[in-house]
């Protein structure tokens, strides 16, 4: 049942169009997915980003960036972290006279220093007066910290929080001034409710504040990096755009708009193109420990001061116990700090990933440009072609966005318009697949039953080669039918199931002597088989093909009436042989899927068809097995051992025929005797044609010698009754030759 509801299915899809329809569906729906933009979708769309810059990282050119380490041979030399902010100043110091250009914070001072002269002599109880108060005297590590910021160029670190902080400082708090291009930003930057500062103190010697929060992806791969963000209801610049800010003396950021969101963000001079919320794409480069130097050899005196004059610096740690470790496409696990680095050598090398607002608008419409080719060909399309299309589209999609990644640094996507293009591809080619499949198995079913395996195979695989609804070339066409099966079937009176299988025993090993030549058997008409050559299947040999069957039905009834004989004998009974006769005609038929809407077989027509059945029907008459028609004879002459039997004109024709007879193969054809005979018959027949009755006579008893044994004798008696007759009456003067039947 199912495969019929199937079988209807793909049918109606088909004749419908149903798989263009089904095509334009999914186009539809994946249209709208990318709008949705699920999460599997991004998270694909992200590993082909990656990928990209797996094969091509950001080459590594100058470094502009000096990273100063709190790394573990620094916390084994000084002691744990935090260390006292007075040795942070000290650090601050030695790096501005060292040439740092500007020192960026990526550490956040929230609370006043615990180490400090004042808050230690409060905590240590055991402190005698004197050494107590003169603590209390000393200045603050935040204040000799906040001395150290003011006299160099310190940009601090903030952080966003996910809860608004009260700060009795707000409303003396220093920011960054910004100006605005376009729409308003806001509602695009990516926002955090709190904002997490330094100690006043601190900031308020600093230069500039930046945030140095780095928000993953979903799956915690560092991507995009907003420059600027809002936090506490500001906007506020991220640690790497103020660095830049305070480096370059610009005394503002500027952020332009479009109708998508956020274009860019202007830096020094430096236009730095982001996506609609602010966000950097970072083009990555792999780590390189050249770009840091340990805290430790700055305070010990030991570093070159190569490694600092002319670079921005950033503070920060390697320490793995400070678990400020950060996963990016192209290392698995790195220093947060170096992704704050690499965000500056982007910039200022002009190294950075663009994804234009455009972006989705352009992948959309190549998934549409590439959906439509595929649901308008695939369906015309044959498989090898089709699987090269799909092939061609798909390296062109890859190609192309290889490309631009490559030469334009930008970021399209083709994970999106691949995906859809692959399932509508899968999805017409399944709907062809079956349209095949159900192709092949109707004309596994049409003709399996009258077809050789091979034969039914090929037609399977090439469908083409079937013409529906009829076409004329020209077949071979052979009738065969058992002499005297009335007889036989009256034996079976009591017994219809026993002439059942007398029948099919029969006809099995005659159907199979057809198909074991490549011939199609068109019908059975109770002991009748009507079979023919060259359709649906190119056949050259036809003629050969249909008379090699012939001689083979006959060796395989003689072998079957031996198998009777010995079961007859066995069982008591009477035995009758089972006799055919062969008709064989060569001529233009209408072969095709003939009858009616409702019920039609693959079958012939023609006047070359009729002309098969009469020269069966003929076979009784002349006393031989197979009679062939003379194109088919033409055909074969050089094949097979032919005799010629008459020029006759069959019941219904006006056209004379002239037939034949087929003794054996070539082999035999070189036998004397077929070859004596074969000279002394056309000796005859021209004789009895030119109404040379004694002449006639004489050589018709020569054959008779030279064909004893080869079951002729009705064919010679045929003549000589008419030899006889015309002696007495001669025929009319205009006689030709032609013996005009009476009888089918």
């Amino acid at each position: 049942m199912f495969q019929r509801i199937t079988a209807k299915l793909i049918d109606l899809a088909t004749r419908s169009g149903f798989a263009r329809l089904v095509g334009f569906a999914l186009l539809i729906f994946f249209v709208f997915f990318r709008i949705w933009d699920p999460a599997p979708l991004e998270s694909f769309r992200l590993k082909v980003f990656d990928y990209y810059q797996t094969l091509y990282p950001r080459p590594q050119g100058p470094l502009p960036v000096t990273i100063i380490d709190i790394d573990e041979r620094s916390l084994q030399a000084l002691g744990q972290w935090p260390w006292p902010r007075t040795r942070l100043a000290e650090l601050v110091r030695r790096t501005t006279r060292l040439g740092g250009v500007a020192i960026g914070f990526d550490v956040l001072f929230a609370e006043p220093d615990r180490l400090s002269p004042a808050l230690f002599a409060k905590s240590v109880g055991t402190l005698d007066r004197d050494t107590k108060e003169k603590l209390l005297k000393l200045p603050s590590n935040d204040q000799v910290f906040a001395a150290a910021i003011k006299r160099s160029r310190v940009i601090l670190g903030q952080s966003g929080y996910n809860e608004k902080l009260a700060s009795a400082d707000e409303k003396n708090a220093a920011y960054t001034s910004f100006a605005t291009l376009g729409k308003d930003p806001n509602p695009y930057l990516i926002s955090f409710p709190g904002l997490r500062r330094n100690v006043s103190e601190l900031e308020k010697a600093a230069l500039g504040r930046g945030l140095i929060t780095i928000l993953p992806e979903s799956d915690g791969i560092i991507r995009r990096i907003p420059l600027v963000m809002k936090a506490q209801g500001r906007i506020v610049p991220s640690l790497t755009s103020e660095l830049l800010r305070v480096a370059t003396g610009s005394n503002a950021i500027l952020i332009k708009t479009n109708d998508a969101g956020i274009s860019s963000v202007v830096l020094g001079g430096v236009e730095i193109p982001t996506d609609q919320n602010g966000q950097l794409w970072l083009h990555f480069n792999t780590h390189n420990p050249d770009r840091y130097v340990s805290a430790k050899d700055i305070l010990d005196g030991s570093v070159d001061q190569r490694k600092l004059a002319g670079k921005l610096v950033l503070l920060g740690t390697s320490a793995i116990g400070l678990f400020d470790i950060k996963t990016t496409p192209v290392d698995a696990a790195i220093p947060g700090v170096e992704v704050h680095a690499q965000i500056l050598e982007s910039i200022l090398s002009k190294s950075f990933l663009t994804r234009p607002n455009f972006a989705i608008a352009a992948e959309v419409t190549v998934a549409i440009l590439f959906g439509l080719i595929l649901i308008i060909l695939v369906p015309m399309m044959s498989v090898l072609s089709v699987f090269l299309l799909g092939g061609t589209i798909a390296a062109a999609l890859v190609g192309m966005s290889w490309y631009l990644f490559i030469r334009q640094s930008m970021l399209i996507d083709v994970a999106y318009p691949l995906i859809s293009s692959l399932v509508i591809f899968l999805i017409l080619v399944f709907i062809n697949y079956f349209r095949e499949e159900q192709e092949r198995s109707k004309v596994r079913s049409a003709f399996g039953q009258y077809l050789s395996p091979d034969l039914v195979e090929q037609l399977a695989e090439h469908p083409e080669k079937l013409v529906l609804g009829g076409e004329t070339r020209e077949l071979s066409i052979l009738f065969s039918d058992v002499r005297g099966f009335t007889t036989i079937s009256e034996t079976y009176k009591s017994d219809p199931q026993g002439l059942t299988a007398l029948i099919n025993r029969l006809l099995t090993p005659l159907s199979s002597a057809v198909m074991d030549t490549g011939g199609t058997i068109d019908k059975y008409m109770g002991d009748n088989i009507m079979a023919f050559w060259n359709a649906p299947l190119d056949n050259d040999a036809h003629a050969k093909d249909a008379c090699i069957s012939a001689l083979s039905m006959l060796v395989r009834l003689e072998k079957l009436n031996v198998e009777r004989k010995i079961e007859a004998e066995e069982n008591q009974i009477p035995f009758l042989p089972l006799e055919v006769g062969i008709g064989i005609n060569t001529g233009e038929c209408v072969v095709g899927n003939i009858g009616s809407d409702m019920r039609f077989d693959y079958s012939v027509l023609g006047d070359s068809v009729n002309l098969a059945a009469r020269l069966e029907g003929q076979t009784k008459s002349y006393g031989v097995s197979i009679i062939i028609g003379s194109k088919t004879a033409a055909q074969v002459e050089e094949t097979f051992a032919i005799l010629e039997l008459d020029s006759i004109r069959v019941k219904g024709k006006t056209e004379p025929e002239v037939v034949f007879t087929v003794l054996g193969p070539t082999s035999d054809q070189q036998n004397q005797t077929y070859i004596d005979l074969n000279i002394e018959n056309t000796k005859m027949l021209l004789h009895y044609r030119n109404q040379e009755w004694a002449k006639a006579s004489d050589s018709l008893k020569n054959c008779r010698k030279i064909a004893a044994g080869l079951s002729l004798e009705t064919f010679f008696d045929i003549y000589k009754d008419r030899i006889e007759t015309f002696e007495k009456s001669p025929p009319p003067t205009n006689w030709d030759g032609v013996w005009t039947m009476t009888t089918k």
